[in-house]
């Protein structure tokens, strides 16, 4: 991506020399263009959240006190999220063999509790306040990343929205403004990617601070923290390797996050690996690596809208045709012409990183949640297959007009399934 970069990173200048001052003064700025540039994708990205946030509260949520119906967006998950708050990590040893948060909870990352808390006991707010506020700061974070990249490529309005409202309208969009951590994780993926690949001065510093929230909320933020390595392989070549020792570097320091929790975790309970031993313990979780090789874990049966176990069996399966189809897609493209993959090709890592881990740590249990941990692995492939389209050249009118209104219609579904799973959660029923 570096290759082509935002006016964040390389600000326009205007063409007249230092004399002429006065006949230059009418042009933008380099530090107005700037600014319009960052101004515009916050704008918009304070919108969607605001947006988000109101439909789930005002239309979907149960009836009774505004801070009641706000506070239904903490369900499931999220009482596990307050109750490490609240008390900190505990757990005996070995951890207890089903879940009890009272006696075993460090089946949790620490990013996301800990900011909750930071915000807790700074501004003194209640606990799921706080879970809640914080998710939708991160929601806020990972917008403005997406429609920075938007702004970065120069993309049109029309991909742009069409972009966001694919993001907004897969079923567990909403999962960004609820008391989990996907807004947190993705604004962290999100930052460390756009930053990995800005030519800015200080760009390495934000990308290894987004990329330590990154690995400190999820674990499979460990392997994606190499994805710029990755890039930088394929753009300069292996060899020498004092060419790549700068991003190794900022990638080893991404991961500090994660290498924090194992640390505290060696310290404390003498189990660096806590957090697996607790996952398999409490929720028999059983990684396999395999699994996506497997054809008994791809299932085609429609979802019942009460079944959501089926839900994330499909979005397994939808997710690997997706994979398979935008690899030809692009494959065929690349022979062609030069497409410049190289610039999108550590957003489709990060979005099959995401996917292959989840899919081996539920698949033992029938892919339940997989639904939620698709939607990662769903805005990844969205923006980049954006940037994708970018470089296509422009199909007639007809063909875009039956391609918008395509997208427009599967859009309007997802949105439907969505606002019935967004009535179930603040009902405190399972959806993912």
């Amino acid at each position: 991506m570096q290759a082509n970069t935002a006016t964040l990173d390389q600000p326009t200048s205007s063409c007249f020399g230092e004399s002429f001052r006065i006949s230059s003064a009418a042009l933008p700025s380099p530090g107005m263009t700037a600014a319009r540039s960052t101004i515009t994708p916050l704008s918009w990205a304070f919108v969607v959240t605001i947006a988000q946030i109101v439909i789930a509260v005002l239309l979907l949520a149960p009836e009774g006190p505004l801070s009641w119906r706000y506070s239904t967006l903490n369900q499931h998950d999220s009482y596990w999220f307050m109750n490490i708050i609240d008390r900190g990590y505990e757990t005996i040893v070995p951890p207890i063999n089903h879940k009890v948060m009272e006696v075993s909870n460090v089946a949790f990352f620490p990013a996301y509790p800990a900011t909750a808390a930071l915000l807790h006991k700074v501004f003194r707010i209640e606990t799921d306040s706080g879970l809640l506020i914080t998710a939708q700061i991160a929601a806020f974070g990972f917008w403005s990343y997406f429609f920075l990249f938007c702004e970065r490529w120069n993309l049109s309005p029309t991909l742009r929205s069409l972009g966001a409202l694919s993001i907004l309208s897969h079923p567990a969009a909403f999962f960004l403004i609820a008391g989990y951590s996907e807004s947190m994780f993705l604004m962290g993926l999100l930052g460390f990617l756009y930053w990995s690949t800005s030519e800015s001065r200080y760009a390495k510093v934000f990308a290894v601070l987004h990329g330590i929230i990154m690995s400190g909320t999820r674990i499979v933020g460990i392997p994606c923290a190499g994805i710029p390595v990755m890039q930088s392989i394929l753009q300069k070549r292996l060899f020498p390797l004092r060419q790549h020792l700068s991003v190794m570097t900022m990638s080893i320091l991404a991961t500090f996050g994660a290498g924090a929790f194992f640390t505290y975790c060696l310290i404390r309970w003498g189990h660096w690996d806590m957090y697996m031993l607790t996952q398999s313990a409490g929720w028999g979780i059983v990684p396999d690596y395999l699994a996506i090789f497997r054809p008994s874990s791809y299932r085609w049966l429609v979802p019942a809208l009460n079944n959501p176990v089926e839900a994330s069996q499909l979005a397994t399966s939808l997710t690997m045709v997706a994979f398979i189809i935008i690899a030809i897609v692009e494959i065929v493209a690349a022979l062609r012409s030069e497409t410049n993959w190289r610039q999108r090709i550590g957003l489709y890592a990060a979005g099959a990183i995401i996917y292959y881990i989840s899919i081996s740590g539920v698949a033992c249990v029938e892919m339940e949640s997989m639904l939620r941990y698709q939607f990662c692995s769903h805005t990844l492939i969205v923006l980049a297959f954006l940037h994708f389209l970018r470089q296509l050249r422009l199909p007639p009118l007809p063909v875009r007009a039956l391609a918008t209104a395509t997208v427009v219609l599967a859009c309007a579904a997802g949105l439907i399934v969505q606002g019935w799973y967004v009535w179930n959660f603040t009902r405190a029923n399972w959806v993912a």
